[in-house]
């Protein structure tokens, strides 16, 4: 949680999904352009290393194509098309989208299931490249992805992301210099931990989370939860 004073940030969970395609730059346009604070997706490599945009290790939820990105070039998943006809975004590309936008941004590193090679060197030395308004805020589930980040350099913001209890989640970023933890709900009594909370499209549930002043939230109805933020927290 935070002090209390701030306002909780309203991130847009793979752009805006209830109105677009996740994970698709139709989604994260709208978000830049509509008054996003801020927003988070996910990151894999293809397999000539080239890093993409899609929350799931396979293309077939998604897309009009099967198998696993890890087993696409990149020219081949191109050809491959989103529920809304687009192509699978490239990160090069989400980041050219982003670069001087005031909208702040969670990049999720996908590697829970399957740990890409150099996935880490690969998305922050591409970040390099670009000017952001804030600094990136980078999560994952994989302990290793955060560590490997962490010696890579250590002085950009990793979040721990979990959908476990954590009994004493202040010991946890301590212990491992994280900057916060994303849990799937509120921990309760960690009220000197950063938390950002997933997925949060209840508004009962946000309501709660805005009362106690969160240091953030992701959803995939960011322009609902902005408004009911603001009804909250003035």
């Amino acid at each position: 949680m935070n002090n209390g004073k701030n306002k909780t940030i309203v991130f847009g969970h793979r752009g805006y999904p209830v109105k677009f395609a996740e994970n698709s730059m139709e989604g994260f346009r709208n978000a830049v352009q509509n008054g996003a604070e801020g927003i988070e997706f996910d990151v894999h490599l293809t397999k000539d290393g080239i890093p993409v945009v899609m929350h799931d290790e396979k293309v077939d939820r998604t897309t009009d194509g099967t198998g696993y990105i890890k087993d696409f070039t990149l020219n081949k998943l191109r050809r491959l098309h989103l529920s809304n006809g687009e192509s699978v975004p490239t990160l090069q590309e989400l980041f050219e989208l982003l670069e001087n936008k005031n909208i702040q941004i969670n990049l999720e590193f996908k590697t829970g299931v399957i740990h890409y090679p150099g996935i880490e060197n690969t998305v922050l030395s591409l970040a390099q490249l670009y000017h952001f308004v804030y600094p990136i805020i980078y999560s994952s589930f994989d302990y290793v992805t955060l560590k490997n980040c962490q010696e890579i350099d250590p002085n950009q913001i990793y979040c721990y992301l979990t959908d476990e209890e954590v009994v004493n989640s202040a010991k946890l970023v301590k212990d491992n210099h994280f900057a916060g933890i994303h849990p799937g709900k509120l921990l309760p009594g960690e009220e000197a931990v950063t938390e950002r909370i997933w997925t949060v499209d209840d508004p009962q549930i946000a309501k709660q989370y805005f009362q106690k002043h969160v240091a953030g939230i992701f959803t995939n109805n960011y322009p609902m939860m902005i408004k009911l933020r603001d009804q909250i927290q003035g």
